[in-house]
């Protein structure tokens, strides 16, 4: 069987002037997962149009592809063409699972929820000459995930080709989350053994690691233990995590201890009003100050995540969240305008108040307002959003916030983190077009090696 399985690019991905780094990071690890449960006889070809071009002149047998929101137009583009000329199209992802009438019209066969249990269902079906037309999640498990198909991704083309992911979902139920409709029907978190992740690890290349896990820490007992086993693999890696898991005691200690570098952090705003209407209970009466401390303390670089348009959130609340931020001393910083997805209850409350501005899902991107704000005007949020922005990525600002590091040599690497991700993008975009983005990878690992090397640095930083 002829298989084919493509990851369209997001709307904001396809900017004919450059492309940002960011969307050459990872490869489409779900799509070579799915691949690990093909025959071994099954042609698989995996096309990430992110950093390549779709070949539209092959005929394929089964066509898979997985649709993010601001991909849908261009999924059902492709989902057409290829059922035009007699392929099976399965069609699966987060855009599916939260509109699969829609998302049903533009194919053969859809997907709800996580694929573990529905895959290996759908292709006996196949083969057995009676696929269905639409199967949804109930059993959620990673007891028996097959290897990932690493072999059909192109390593050079992306900055981390070793993203890795040992569990599904979250904890946490926040309303504007666009997992929480992903994982409705079953379990919301769980996560593989800690051996099968090992030898994942183990499977892995080279020094660097990028876990994509929403949340890493989620379960206390299967990170400290994956942590442990960890250590002393000499890896160097980055995560996400939450405010409360960094406070918990032991945990981020064993993570640094394990090579934990840089991890990326839902802070969501500084305005401690929007945390209970927007049901983050996890961030409520935390220290996020605290946070910033323990990681530095440890030599874990913060990349802070914020959220902008919250109902409490007033003009003032972009400078202040910028101003807090660098004053921290935060690496760096990504900033959103709140988006209500399809399928989350964020979504159901705007939809009830008549506050959505439409549903054009391209620009459901988190870089433009389609809703309309309480406390601002829509065009306030949005020129807020790309102020903050320009103002966190100045060079003053990076500077300023490299300034409350303790050595030199920590400020420095504030300095070239911060600056490189965001002041260089004409230069990362010759990179990309060169297919030459892991070539920068040891760039990368010498900026995380020297944080977490230097016990000097963290014991002037705190007393």
């Amino acid at each position: 069987m002829r298989v084919k399985m493509i990851l369209p690019a997001l709307t904001e991905a396809t900017s004919p002037l450059f492309r940002p780094i960011k969307y050459s990071l990872f490869p489409p690890l779900g799509l070579a997962t799915l691949a690990g449960y093909l025959d071994p006889g099954d042609e698989v070809t995996i096309t990430d149009e992110h950093v390549q071009k779709v070949d539209l002149s092959d005929e394929p047998d089964l066509v898979v592809i997985q649709v993010y929101i601001t991909s849908a137009r261009r999924s059902y583009e492709l989902a057409d063409l290829y059922r035009a000329r007699g392929a099976h199209v399965c069609l699966g992802g987060l855009h599916v699972t939260s509109l699969p009438d829609e998302a049903a019209r533009h194919a053969d066969t859809i997907f709800l929820g996580p694929g573990e249990d529905t895959w290996p269902r759908f292709l006996a079906d196949l083969r057995a000459g009676r696929p269905a037309d639409r199967y949804a999640s109930s059993e959620r498990t990673l007891a028996a995930l097959p290897p990932v198909r690493r072999d059909l991704i192109d390593r050079r083309r992306y900055l981390v080709p070793n993203s890795i992911v040992v569990s599904r979902g979250c904890p946490h139920v926040c309303d504007f989350c666009y997992k929480e409709a992903f994982f409705k029907g079953g379990k919301s978190f769980y996560t593989q053994t800690v051996d099968a992740a090992l030898a994942e690890i183990d499977r892995l290349p080279g020094r660097h690691l990028y876990f994509l896990d929403d949340h890493l820490f989620g379960n206390a007992r299967f990170a400290g233990a994956l942590f442990d086993g960890m250590r002393g693999m000499g890896r160097l890696w980055q995560a996400a995590s939450t405010v409360q898991a960094v406070l918990r005691p032991g945990l981020l200690e064993k993570a640094a201890e394990a090579g934990l570098r840089s991890l990326f952090v839902g802070f969501e705003t500084v305005n401690a009003a929007n945390l209970a209407e927007q049901r983050k209970w996890q961030n409520i009466d935390r220290d996020y100050g605290e946070v910033i401390a323990r990681l530095r303390d440890h030599g874990v670089m913060v990349n802070g995540s914020f959220v902008f348009g919250m109902d409490q959130d007033e003009p003032s609340v972009f400078d202040r969240t910028v101003d807090w931020a660098v004053g921290q001393g935060i690496e760096t910083a990504t900033f959103h305008i709140m988006t209500p997805y399809p399928g989350t209850r964020l979504f159901e409350r705007m939809a009830a108040a008549d506050r959505l501005l439409h549903r054009d899902w391209d620009r459901y991107d988190t870089r433009s307002v389609v809703f309309r704000p309480a406390r601002m005007t829509a065009r306030q949020l949005e020129d807020g959003y790309r102020r903050a922005y320009r103002d966190f990525y100045r060079w003053g600002s990076i500077l300023r916030g490299a300034a409350t590091k303790p050595t030199l040599r920590g400020r420095a690497r504030h300095a070239a983190y911060a600056g490189g991700w965001k002041k260089f993008e004409p230069a990362w975009d010759v990179i990309i077009r060169a297919r030459r983005a892991g070539r920068a990878l040891p760039v990368l690992e010498s900026v995380l090696g020297g944080f977490g090397s230097q016990p000097a640095e963290r014991a002037a930083g705190r007393p």
